[in-house]
């Protein structure tokens, strides 16, 4: 077994990815990265007992200059590009560079497309059939006629909605390196909010209370986002925490440890806490069909993620089912 020279261990353990020298399928150098990958006792050993991938063995085993896709090494959802380069007869280079959060990435893409287009296919079947049949059938009674008018004006503007959102999620998200810099009052823009939920207020019998706290927290941001924060925030305790009239909505605003807080709380039916990890996920919904009853989109928390994640915020979500749930955004003082 050769002993790699110091140039070629100082320019393997250079290499972020995990990289290493195989003579005759026994392991002879490998780097920082790759030790950290399949353990430290890699050195000096036969490299089927580390990559035990079928794909990236056998392209290993042949020995010639290869490029593929694979995955399931260093855990099942792992995705890898393995580089295999022949350095003379019996010693080659194999290179592994991490794909997984690609992957990722093309999955929630893929994943987004296809709820984004359930979400706009449903309305519309909605819309198409009862035009067609007021167009088909012109003797329909008045009443119906107009529950139909009605309908297909509902389901209009729900996907006008949802096109709003998903052109609001768009717009934070590509700003997200952008760092505000507008001096706001939190408070404010609380106030803003609650005023904006009185007519959803009203019409869910509900009441909205706002702390008398003495802070004025000032925060650097951007007001236009925290009023649209704040006012999904509002509106989903008002849809979803205030299930029968009577229902309290609590919105409080303080001043800790260099941050200012933002919260909400409802005194609804709660979340169960598997729900709660996967709330901020685009279109995800614990009761889809109540969330649709109840007028949402499916993405105002996303978009309240987004907008925290661009003030450099904190998001944390509480809920005892039975009891309500408490939203609270942190966000660094100016």
């Amino acid at each position: 077994m050769i002993d790699p020279p110091p140039l070629v261990r100082a320019l393997l353990d250079a290499a972020g990815d995990p990289t290493l020298l195989i003579e005759r399928e026994r392991t002879v150098a490998a780097n920082a990265a790759a030790r950290e990958l399949f353990g430290d006792a890699i050195v000096g050993r036969d490299i089927r007992l580390a990559i035990r991938q079928p794909q990236a063995l056998s392209a290993i085993q042949v020995g010639k200059a290869a490029e593929l896709e694979v995955s399931g090494i260093g855990g099942i959802a792992r995705s890898w590009s393995l580089l295999v380069r022949p350095l003379d007869d019996d010693l080659l280079l194999v290179r592994l560079a991490d794909r997984s959060a690609m992957r990722a990435a093309e999955k929630t893409r893929v994943d987004f497309v296809a709820n984004a287009s359930h979400e706009l296919r449903t309305p519309l079947a909605t819309i198409i059939g009862y035009a067609e049949t007021l167009a088909d059938d012109g003797e329909l009674p008045d009443p119906l006629r107009r529950k139909f008018a009605d309908s297909i004006h509902g389901e209009a503007r729900r996907m006008l909605r949802i096109v709003a959102d998903l052109m609001s999620l768009s717009r934070i998200a590509s700003e997200r390196f952008s760092v505000p810099s507008e001096r706001v009052d939190l408070r404010e823009v609380a106030l803003t909010a609650v005023v904006n939920a009185g007519p959803l207020a009203s019409e869910r019998g509900a009441k909205i209370t706002v702390g008398e706290e003495a802070h004025r927290p000032q925060v650097a941001g951007d007001y236009a986002q925290l009023l649209q924060l704040a006012d999904n925030l509002v509106a989903n305790a008002l849809r979803y925490g205030c299930p029968t009239p009577g229902r309290t909505v609590e919105v409080t605003i303080d001043q800790r440890g260099g941050e200012a807080l933002l919260s909400v709380r409802d005194h609804g039916d709660g979340i169960a806490s598997e729900h709660i990890p996967r709330l901020t996920e685009r279109f995800y919904r614990v009761d889809a069909a109540r969330s649709r009853d109840s007028g949402g989109t499916g993405l105002g928390l996303a978009i309240v993620k987004h907008i925290v994640e661009r003030h450099r915020g904190r998001l944390d979500i509480s809920s005892t089912p039975g009891a309500g749930t408490t939203v609270t955004v942190a966000l660094p003082l100016a």
